[in-house]
């Protein structure tokens, strides 16, 4: 289960203390311009280090491409990339050789497989994220010629929250603070709750929200394709994540029908508009854009909830793999909050789930 998508594939290779991360895209269309500036600046948004708030490892996430790009567009064939690992402090995980830190991976990797990678844990480290942002950003420049764009921001972190509503918030301030929130007054606060969490050695959670707008009526297959729940599977896939909704999500459980009912509007269409009916609107959009499982060309908003990283730089009970009873002083470089680096990465499995499924609805109708 290391490849991702059904036309547009990404298969992902490599562990956070490995030579490097890296990944082969198979299924990119020929002929699409690939920037190599902007896979390298979502690349950027992701990487360590990018501000106090993150992981202090230094790494400078170069992407190199090996493959499947010829002057600037791409052929049509496998795109294979890597990212070289440069500042791994692999001792900092000696004193986790032999056990299994809480709320981690360590354990049930060690049941599956009988072994373990301890240097910050192997594959099952979020560093394996890189190669997800790279194949998003390539389905991103294959969206861009469609029309379709996807954006994310940081909409809660602890109880500190922005407005929900998205056509409330100015989108093009996100990338104008650390934490990635499109209210600069939310942020600051935001960040500070962040900071004293750090000056503790805790850790905390929050809420990313996204949308994808410009997507055409359609995408999604019944009956175990559906479109949200391909959104879902490629949420939840991503490390630390633990809940996805759209539309209105569970908000909407205290509300009737009546007030549900998305109801669709003429908008001038006329009865011989009948070749124009993909240009029908709804008055509302309780549904998320989604109906049926089938996008229906309204905008897509979803919200993702990520748990508190597990790694606290603080004293913790545990077992080892002896079954005894140990206390563990983690150390090494950890986030204190994964929400603003983890914004481009659920951007990228929106980009590559619309993709495929767009590339899939393709083939269904001559």
């Amino acid at each position: 289960m290391n490849t991702f998508g059904t036309l547009f594939r990404l298969t992902t290779f490599g562990e956070s203390h490995g030579a490097a991360i890296g990944g082969v895209v198979d299924g990119c269309p020929a002929g699409i311009p690939l920037d190599l500036d902007f896979i390298q600046t979502e690349l950027d948004r992701r990487r360590p280090g990018q501000s106090r708030l993150t992981t202090a490892r230094k790494e400078g996430d170069r992407v190199e491409i090996l493959s499947g790009i010829f002057e600037g567009k791409s052929t049509g064939t496998p795109i294979g990339f890597i990212v070289r690992n440069e500042n791994q402090h692999s001792n900092d995980y000696d004193n986790l050789r032999d056990v299994f830190r809480p709320s981690h991976a360590d354990y049930t990797y060690y049941m599956k497989y009988g072994l373990r990678d301890h240097r910050g844990g192997g594959r099952s480290s979020a560093r394996e994220t890189i190669s997800r942002v790279v194949g998003g950003a390539i389905a991103k420049l294959c969206l861009r010629q469609l029309g379709i764009d996807v954006k994310a921001w940081t909409q809660q972190v602890g109880d500190i929250a922005c407005e929900r509503d998205w056509t409330r918030l100015d989108l093009s301030l996100i990338e104008q603070n650390a934490v990635r929130c499109p209210d600069p007054v939310v942020a600051q606060r935001m960040e500070e709750l962040i900071l004293r969490v750090k000056g503790e050695g805790d850790t905390i959670g929050g809420i990313i929200a996204g949308v994808i707008t410009g997507c055409p009526v359609g995408l999604g297959e019944p009956v175990f394709g559906k479109l949200h729940a391909q959104l879902g599977a490629a949420m939840l896939s991503i490390n630390a994540v633990k809940g996805f909704e759209y539309g209105e999500g569970f908000a909407g459980v205290t509300q009737r029908g009546s007030e549900q009912n998305d109801i669709f509007v003429a908008d001038g269409l006329s009865a011989a508009d009948q070749g124009e009916l993909h240009l029908l609107k709804t008055a509302s959009n309780h549904s998320g854009g989604i109906q049926g499982g089938i996008s229906n060309g309204q905008p897509i908003p979803f919200r993702v909830a990520f748990k508190p990283v597990a790694t606290l730089l603080r004293s913790q009970e545990t077992i080892d793999i002896h079954g005894n009873p140990v206390t563990i002083n983690p150390r090494g470089r950890h986030d204190p909050c994964v929400l603003p680096r983890a914004v481009p990465i659920v951007e990228a499995m929106a980009a590559m789930v619309i993709l495929d499924s767009y590339l899939i609805n393709e083939t269904t109708q001559l």
